[in-house]
């Protein structure tokens, strides 16, 4: 069963920040709180454009670690 519970507690106020920061980018409007007006592509659009970044970081660190 799914969740939406942070793994990370502590930084939820982060994660909403980086969301915004990701929607922004994509050219989605986001307002706080729900979003449940968003379409497929929308929330998509967003949550891809989330993992791009977080792949991008990581690479970063490895080629930074060497």
């Amino acid at each position: 069963m799914a969740t939406n519970k942070a793994l990370v507690p502590e930084a939820k106020e982060a994660l909403e920040k980086f969301k915004m920061e990701a929607a922004s980018e994509v050219g989605v409007t986001l307002k706080q709180g729900y979003n449940g007006d968003l379409t497929s592509r929308q929330a998509g659009s967003i949550g891809g454009q989330m993992v791009k970044k977080m792949v991008e970081k990581y690479e970063n660190d490895i080629k930074n670690s060497k």
